[in-house]
């Protein structure tokens, strides 16, 4: 508390709170002592006769006997202060029986007192006498790094009387000191029969190790006793089962196709268990077990006890083990026997008393019977360990591998005296013998050794028989019931006799134990008699054929079987005397008491001195215990034949077969098999699925197991049997019990659940259980008096202490267990007086205060209670104790009401599919309620017991779960109350609880019989709605003990008016459903039932007149009923019986409505607008106008948001809106005719029309997905529309204009074209391209151009890719016609004219050899008419020509032959090219119409500049938001476009004329606009470069097309730069230039060129290096021979030194580059050496081949000019002026040596597309040198 109302604040605090009073006893007489400390006491802790006080502030008291002080007095009855924890913040303690723990605040352990037994983890000290920190360290278990150690930190400590347990902060459990009650390996005790106070001599643990068994769980709680421990774990989530390995990550179950069926086979075996090393089964948690190593049955924890004779636990063990090591030399070697006889046989091994906790097999609900398949150790009763701590077996005839007719019995050597019989080892021990015939029974048998005596299947029958008949004959002479000469299955069969119907259990019929607790000294070879060799096989197809064919006549049977018959058949109790004479006679023979059947059916033969009942009751009790994990797969190397199962039918019908055959012979049968078989069938709860969130960050978890280890000679570890065991198991009747704390006595464990009860078990030899039950070995409730609510506990010696509610909500105290004697100076000896019978009320409980927690130790009991402090802790505990009480109530409602009505039979068929499914989710939100409820009490508990503080309330902290729970609960209520629901639920109430239906009398606490019974269901289901006002009460209340300015206040009443605003919210909701439920009774009929839905509640209806239609009928007659998600209009004649024959329903989401104003029309009217119609309604008064618009408006808002408005009107405290808005999202169905009939909208709307973004949807499967403007297609969508071919459809994505397909879009059809480009009224129109075909299809082709009505028209290209042409011209409705070029694959040109799709007119043809043909044609490739033939030599024919080129042509003309004397001008007769083609302004026009009508332009440069920009703007913005909204979109942005957009938003202004700078952004703003396509300019651009590419790559790539692909990118230049200046009209024309700012007058004598405006220089550096491959490969090819003859001179002339060279070429001598040998000699240049001259200049040249534009070439010949002048200014140190006489030759040599491949190319492009401005400039001059260059290398000739 912050700020109480109290004048002494701390002091006060100090005196009221943590007061500890301590006493012993429960008679009237005991007077509690109070204990004085300076500080409130926050915990306490007590041991056998000392205890331990945590104060507030950290610090640690201690008092009573403390021997191990090293002082005089070591009994102190005050408090002393534990100096050794001064400094230290201490947050919890521990007591345990004469030593103490503690918990500092940054997770250390501090131990002191008795350390004998290592309890407080320190090594080398008897007694610790002061608190020492002791290291909990984690070793990590990872090779690579061991060395490296991990400080664990620990939340809380409990202590027993030589151990002590941990809990880390990751819920891990820690364990040090002596016993089994570690949990840890090797850690097991032989079991006596003596009293608890027996000390195993066993060494200590001193180093803290983690319990493994419970790693991977998340454990809560953990509590000691005195030598056995619990722990409180939350349940796991469930997992579905894995379908691969967890090691290798291979599918453990294949599937193999067969003929007629499929076989799964699960024949997994990880090889990297086998790399391993292990030894089979032998693994803690790891390799096959993993982490659910965890679950095991009864059987497997008696296996994991040690003793001094077997098993890892024993000293003999451990040796034994080790010698079982160093003897294995191989990982599947089994290992060899530790006895062998003289002449070299194994005698059989006797079976070990106990098995190391590293191989205790994991065995869930689903009993592995893989133990009895491997070891004779498999049944229980061989395992058993007796009282008196030995065993003994029989043997059993073994048939020889010679002679399987004459077995010769052995004897396996008894132990020491007073040993107890085992249990029937008949079957078992043939089975132990079997096994044993391992590698030392014969030569050569060893793993896979075929050396079996039953080579076939009778051979087993017979061996089975006669085995069998020698275990009854074994039987009959040790004092087991006569069973007569016959055989086991005869026997058995006779039990099968009619019976209650109970199933044969499964899960305890067959033996737990498995392979992996096997020594593998007794494990059978593969090849011997196992489950892999020809024996085992044998014997499974024996059980499979046997299973298939007796299924059918024993399956019945075995359903009907009780369990009790047939363990009374093998196990016949005579009387108390008899059972006692079996007990002693146990003790003196060797043989079995019982039959291996009842080893098989679960039992052990006897138990100590239990009696046979208890046997059984323990053997019942022990179907519903062990642990709760899932089966474990074994991994047996000669499984694979035995595993495969194919078609289920096996399993369903030979279970029991296979069951009564494992009796016996399960040693010899397959585990998995067996596994198989046994798997028992569970029927699921209804009620157990949680809908609330289990998160520990929130709340508390409910679903919890308890788990428990040690020893169990008094039955405190619960599992049904009096047995020890050092591995955690899961006490399994706890499970489902909502465990919330545990508490361990001496000898006794208690556990509280959610629901307040207080469950006991173990010792009880003085009441301590409160209950009669002597002893307990499972959980059994304690005998409280109804509505005694039990939430806290303590247990000590012999006494446990429990803190309950009562009637009033001050906790009070009950104590069962011993008397302690009031007498003066009782020390340690107390003298104990009687004991209770029941938990006793201890009267001075009311007069301590308000207990918060209890504990107790030893003989003495304690209680921590508060004083109630201005009524703060009263309201504390009242609200918790009414937490506590409501949970228990409704706990009881779902147990006792709603589960026994979900598990009727006829509900279904009696209430109706729908009215079921309803009732499912009102009980599944009410489960939900109930365990939001128990974790609130369990958190309010916490905080009454730890905190008592209003800051953990998750009430405050997590409010919304409560509103959210509840409010969805209150709307499942109020769904199944408006259906009618409770009527038709009360005849399968009464048909379930009768027809009084006391039961929910009794809940309902009603004594009025004359209440309907379905009101009585509702009110009863109502009650959690009830509580909240509790939560509203209570908060207000503990508000009221704080400060009015405080902040807890303020927590407090925001809480308190939340619960309020929910209270008040869902008495609305209940008052409209009442509403609803009584329109639907007071109008039936057929309409309204067709209205009526769970959801629909009515909020108004014009019955009386008080609405009708404008403009209706005379006879007509109109009824408007107005629910919470619809306006209904139901229409009908008066004169007609049925009144309203039709009724249309408006859905509120789509209804807009809007007062019409009485000045204008004089009418109190209202206009409603729907998606379809609008009408209006004429209201009676004004106040029937106001009264409907607000109700109207108000239902619309509610279902516009849905769930949100409840919520908001929750949280805000305000009402929903009186106007919901004009532009809305809802969905809507069409109905009238026309072209949306029957289809559905869903998206934006505004008034009553779609108006932003949709999705349509139509019956016939098309989908509309985009915006939507007023009520049509508008903007960006996607259209898909289902063709014929119902597995395919036409899909659109692109521009609608006034719901037609209008703008740029791509259309992919469902025959496989593609077409991208521009539509006009749904068709395509504009610039565009189409993919037809794909490559393997018969037709695949590319046009792109233009398109004019879904026609192609205007100039196009077609790539003919099957063909191999190419077609560049124009076109006219689908067809070529007019001038156009074609090229082929084959070199072929053709230019001319085209009709009807044909070459038709004059036209030009070349071939690849230069031939050319200039004349007529007629066809495509056919000559007809005049013209004139061209050979490459000169040669031409004129004349009349006819034919296909290529084919042979006719020709009537003349040869011409030129004459040698001819000038070349007169020789050449080739035609002109480009004559005939489409020019470069022609080309492409609609792809700038597009731009321009972007821009809001009919034409080029006719629009305004403004606009322009607008439009822009809008361009940008829309494209931004629809990549926004598509992530595909957005991620095919890049980074730097990202960029480019937001630099876009700043459009360059200025004012007067174009300066420098102003040209510089504008140029700056072309990059960047032209670097993304979701700018306009971009767009053109990118449209730009397609179009082009797609004219010039392939089979474009003809050198003929050179001129046109220069021309086009010209007109390009000059198309965009017009584009330019429209945009910035102050942009000078081309040519001019641009005037010098002022600030430029100052770089004036450095003469600097003054910028000229050009199209190239401003565009050319962003239109050509994307056009720059297709575009310098056709000047590859044009320049193609010049350029191999200029790389063949240059090739020749590189391979001189620089000196010859330099020479070579006439080089000034003065400008040779020279090295000095001696100082003031003369320069001479190396002759040897290559590329050393003018290096600088070589490589500046050779970039040139890197750049793309002119400009930038032209600036890399510049910089080679510079650098050359340099070297020869540093070589002359003088000035001097270059001569072309000169600088030619040096020139020269830098060309030849940078060795530029395509030099022509790059001169060529250069002198093409160069700047005319720079042609006659210094620039100019430069390349023309160089061009010179490269016309004199192809000249040269080297002499």
């Amino acid at each position: 508390m912050e700020k109480q109302k109290s004048s002494s604040g701390e002091e006060q605090r100090s005196v009221d709170r943590g007061l500890l009073h301590t006493w012993k006893g429960y008679s009237c007489s005991v007077t509690p002592q109070k204990v004085l400390l300076s500080r409130p006491v926050l915990q306490a802790a007590l041991g056998y006769k000392h205890g331990v006080l945590l104060v507030e502030g950290g610090q640690v008291y201690s008092f009573g006997e403390l021997p191990w002080k090293q002082t005089a007095g070591t009994t102190s009855p005050d408090p002393i202060l534990e100096a050794g924890l001064s400094g230290q913040k201490v947050v919890g303690v521990a007591a345990g029986g004469f030593h103490s723990g503690a918990v500092t605040e940054d997770g250390g352990v501090h131990m002191w007192g008795d350390n004998a037994h290592g309890q407080c983890g320190l090594s080398g000290l008897a007694t610790v006498p002061n608190p020492t920190p002791v290291a909990v360290v984690d070793h990590p278990s990872d090779p690579a790094s061991l060395g490296l150690q991990t400080q664990v930190k620990i939340l809380e400590l409990a202590c027993g009387e030589q151990h002590t347990l941990a809990l880390s902060a990751r819920h891990e459990v820690w364990s040090w000191g002596t016993g089994p009650q570690l949990g840890l390996p090797g850690t097991g005790t032989s079991t006596t029969s003596s009293t608890h106070a027996a000390t195993p001599p066993l060494t200590p643990t001193w180093r803290p190790q983690k319990v493994e068994h419970l790693a991977g769980r998340h454990v809560l709680q953990v509590a000691c006793g005195a030598f056995h421990s619990l722990a409180l774990v939350r349940c796991p989530i469930s997992h579905p089962p894995p379908d691969k390995c967890g090691q290798c990550h291979q599918l453990l179950y294949t599937m193999t196709d067969k003929e007629d069926h499929v076989i799964i086979s699960d024949n997994h075996r990880c090889p990297l268990l086998v790399e391993t090393g292990k030894p089979a089964g032998e693994g803690e948690g790891e390799g096959e077990c993993g982490a659910d190593d965890n679950h095991h049955t009864t059987d497997d924890r008696r296996r994991s006890e040690g003793s001094p004779a077997g098993g890892k636990g024993g000293l003999l063990g451990q040796q034994q083990h080790q010698r079982q090591q160093e003897v294995k030399s191989s990982p599947s070697m089994p290992l060899l026997s530790s006895s062998t006889t003289q002449h070299g046989h194994s005698s059989p091994p006797r079976p070990p008393s106990s098995l190391s906790t590293h191989s205790t097999s994991n065995a869930s609900s689903c009993v592995d019977a893989a133990a009895a398949a491997t070891a004779g150790v498999g049944s229980p009763a061989q395992d058993e360990v007796t009282s008196s701590g030995s065993e003994t077996t029989d043997a059993v005839p073994l048939p020889p591998p010679q002679d399987s007719e004459h077995p010769e019995p052995q004897q396996v050597q008894e132990s020491s005296s007073g040993s107890r019989p085992e249990g029937g080892a008949t079957a078992g021990a043939a089975a132990v013998l079997l096994q044993g015939q391992g590698p030392g029974t014969g030569s050569g048998s060893g793993p896979g050794a075929k050396n079996s005596p039953y080579p076939d299947e009778q051979a087993v029958k017979d061996y089975l028989k006669k085995l069998s008949d020698h275990s009854i004959a074994d039987q009959a002479t040790a004092k087991s019931p006569p069973l007569a000469q016959r055989s086991q299955v005869d026997a058995i069969a006779d039990v099968f006799t009619p019976d209650e119907p109970q199933p044969l259990s499964s899960t305890s019929s067959l033996p737990s134990s498995s392979t992996s607790s096997i020594p593998s000294s007794m494990l059978m070879p593969a090849g011997a008699g196992g489950p892999g060799g020809p024996v085992g096989a044998a014997l499974n197809s024996l059980v499979a054929s046997c299973a298939s064919v007796v299924g059918e006549r024993v399956a019945s049977t075995c359903e009907a079987l009780s369990l009790r018959k047939v363990m009374s058949y093998y196990y016949q109790p005579t009387s108390s005397s008899s059972a006692a004479s079996v007990a002693s006679d146990s003790s003196a023979n060797s043989t079995s008491s019982a039959p291996p059947g009842l080893v098989a059916a679960g039992g052990a033969g006897t138990q100590g001195d239990t009696a046979p009942d208890e046997a059984l009751l323990n053997l019942e009790e022990s179907i519903q215990k062990s642990c709760s994990l899932g089966d474990v797969r074994r991994q047996e190397e000669g499984e694979a034949q035995s595993r495969r199962l194919s078609l289920p039918g096996l399993l369903s019908q030979g279970r029991y077969a296979v069951q009564l055959l494992a009796t016996s012979y399960g040693g010899m049968l397959s585990p998995r098999l067996l596994r198989r078989y046994s798997r028992s069938r569970v029927k699921a709860a209804l009620l157990d699925a949680v809908l609330v969130a289990d998160d520990d960050n929130l709340l508390p978890s409910l679903q919890t197991e308890v788990w428990s280890w040690g020893r169990g000679q008094e039955g405190q570890l619960g599992h049904g049997d009096l047995q020890s065991g050092s591995q955690p198991m899961c006490i399994k009747c706890l499970s489902n019990k909502e465990v919330l704390r545990i508490a361990a006595g001496a000898h006794h464990s208690v556990a509280i659940t959610a629901q307040s009860q207080c469950y006991s078990w173990g010792s009880n030899s003085s009441g301590q259980l409160g209950h009669m039950e002597t002893p307990s070995t499972i959980p059994r409730l304690a005998k409280l008096s109804e509505g005694i609510r039990v939430w806290d506990v303590g247990a000590g010696q012999q006494h446990t202490l429990l803190l309950a509610d009562g009637d009033c909500f001050q906790p009070i105290l009950y104590y069962s267990g011993q008397q302690v004697k009031e007498g003066a100076g009782q020390t340690s000896q107390e003298s104990s007086g009687g004991y209770t019978q029941q938990p006793v009320l201890l009267p001075f409980c009311m007069n301590i205060g308000y207990v918060s927690s209890v504990c107790a130790g030893g003989q003495v009991c304690a209680a921590l209670a508060d004083k109630n402090v201005m009524g703060f802790i009263a309201s504390l505990h009242e609200l918790a104790a009414a937490e506590r009480k409501c949970y228990c109530k409704l706990t009881s409602i779902k147990t006792q009401v709603l589960q026994p009505l979900l598990n009727a039979d006829n509900l279904s068929t009696t209430l109706g599919p729908a009215s079921t499914a309803l009732l499912q989710t009102l009980i599944g939100r009410f489960n939900g309620v109930c365990q939001l409820t128990g974790q609130s009490a369990a958190s309010l508990t916490a905080l009454v017991r730890h905190l008592k503080d209003c800051k953990g309330m998750i009430l405050l902290e997590h409010t919304h779960l409560f509103t959210d729970t509840y409010t969805e609960y209150s709307s499942a209520l109020g769904d199944y109350l408006v259906m009618g629901g409770f009527q038709a639920l009360a005849k399968p109430c009464q048909d379930v609880f009768g027809k009084g239906c006391e039961v929910v009398f009794k809940l309902v606490d009603s004594t009025d019989d004359t209440v309907p019974l379905p009101d009585l269901l509702l009110s009863l289901l109502h009650q959690p709605i009830k509580h909240l006002q509790e939560y509203t009460r209570m908060l207000l209340k503990l508000a009221t003990c704080y400060e009015v300015d405080s902040a807890d206040y303020q927590r407090l009443q925001e809480g308190c008016s939340r619960f309020e605003s929910l209270v008040l919210h869902l008495k609305r909701k209940r008052k409209e459903a009442d509403y609803t439920l009584h329109f639907w009774r007071s109008f039936p009929g057929k309409m309204t039932d067709s209205l009526r839905k769970p959801s629909r509640r009515l909020v108004c209806e014009s019955s009386n007149k008080a609405l009708t239609l404008q403009n209706a009928g005379r006879f007509s007659v109109n009824w408007f009923i107005l629910f919470n998600d619809a306006l209904v209009h139901a229409q009908g004649m008066a004169p007609y019986k049925n009144l309203f024959s039709t009724h249309h329903v408006f859905p509120l989401s789509s209804l807009w409505v809007d007062p019409i104003s009485e000045e204008a029309t004089g009418l109190n009217g209202l206009k409603l607008t729907t998606p379809e119609e609008s009408f209006t309604l004429l209201t009676s008064s004004p106040m029937e106008k106001s009264k409907w618009l607000r109700s109207i408006n108000q239902a619309v808002e509610q279902a516009l948001s849905g769930g949100g408005a409840e919520t908001s009107s929750l949280t805000s405290g305000v009402g929903p809106k009186a106007d919901p808005p004009i532009s809305r999202t809802a969905s809507y169905t069409f109905y009238k005719e026309g072209r949306m009939k029957e289809a559905t909208y869903e998206g934006r709307w505004l008034a009553g029309k779609p108006h932003g973004r949709g999705v349509v949807k139509w019956p016939d499967g098309r989908v509309y997905t985009g915006t939507f403007k007023n009520g049509l297609e508008d903007g960006f969508g996607e259209y898909i529309l289902p063709s014929k071919n119902a597995n395919k459809s036409d899909h659109y994505q692109g521009n609608w204009k006034e719901g037609k397909m209008h703008g740029f879009g791509t259309y992919r059809y469902a025959t496989g074209e593609v077409y991208e480009g521009c539509f006009q009224d749904n068709m395509r129109h504009g610039h565009g391209m189409l993919r037809s075909g794909k490559l393997n299809s018969s037709s695949p082709s590319v046009f792109i151009g233009q398109w004019h009505a879904d026609r192609k028209c205007g100039y196009g290209v077609l790539d003919d890719i099957t063909r191999g042409e190419k077609y560049m011209g124009q076109w006219q409705d689908d067809l070529r016609h007019g001038n156009g070029v074609i090229v082929t694959q084959f070199g072929l040109y053709y230019e001319g004219g085209f009709s009807n799709n044909k070459m038709m007119g004059s036209g030009v043809l070349l071939s690849e050899d230069d031939t050319s043909f200039e004349g007529e044609f007629s066809e495509d490739w056919t000559l007809s008419g005049k013209g004139t033939l061209n050979m490459p030599n000169g040669d031409y024919i004129e004349g009349s020509f006819s034919g296909v080129w290529g084919s042979g042509l006719k020709i009537s003309g003349s040869f011409y032959k030129p004459n040698l004397f001819d000038s070349d001008k007169d020789k050449k007769h080739t035609p002109r090219l480009g004559r005939l083609v489409v020019g470069a302004e022609d080309k492409w026009l609609g792809v700038f119409e597009e731009y321009w009508a972007k821009l809001g332009c009919h034409a080029a440069d006719q629009g305004e500049t403004s606009k322009a920009w607008d439009n822009i703007a809008v361009a940008l913005s829309t494209n931004r938001q629809l990549h926004r909204d598509s992530p595909e979109l957005r991620r095919s942005l890049s980074r730097s476009q990202h960029k480019a957009l937001e630099g876009l938003e700043i459009i360059p202004q200025h004012t007067g004329p174009v300066t420098m700078e102003i040209y510089d952004n504008i140029r700056r703003y072309l990059i960047k606009a032209c670097d993304t396509a979701l700018h306009p300019l971009g767009r053109l651009l990118e449209s730009l470069v397609g179009v082009y590419r797609m004219t010039y790559v392939g089979v474009g790539a003809n050198r003929r097309l050179l001129p046109q692909a220069v021309s086009e990118i010209k007109s390009y230049l000059k198309r965009l730069f017009g584009i330019v200046r429209f945009l910035f009209p102050d942009l000078p024309d081309e040519g001019c230039v641009i005037p010098e700012t002022a600030d430029e007058t100052t770089e004036a004598h450095l003469e600097v060129p003054r910028r000229v405006v050009s199209s190239s220089a401003l565009l050319l550096p962003v239109l050509l290096p994307r056009l720059y491959p297709p575009l310098f490969t056709l000047y590859a090819l044009d320049k193609e021979k010049e350029d191999d003859a200029y790389w063949e001179c240059v090739s020749r002339l590189n391979k001189q030194s620089d000196q010859a060279l330099l020479v070579f070429l006439g080089v000034n001598q003065k400008f040779w580059p020279a090295s000095t040998a001696n100082q003031g000699e003369n320069q001479e240049v190396a002759s040897s050496p290559k590329d050393g001259c003018f290096a600088a200049a070589v490589e500046t040249l050779q970039q040139i081949s890197t750049t793309f534009t002119p400009a930038d070439k032209l600036q890399v010949i510049q910089q080679t000019f510079e650098e050359i002048t340099q070297e020869v200014l540093a070589l002359l140190k003088e000035s001097f002026l270059w001569s072309m006489d000169d600088l030619f030759p040096v020139f020269l040599y830098v060309v030849l040596r940078a060795r530029i491949r395509n030099l022509g190319s790059e001169v060529s492009l250069i002198e093409d597309l160069m700047d005319p401005c720079v042609m006659h400039g210094e620039h100019g001059i430069m390349f023309t040198t160089l061009k010179a260059c490269y016309y004199q290398i192809q000249q040269e000739r080297i002499t």
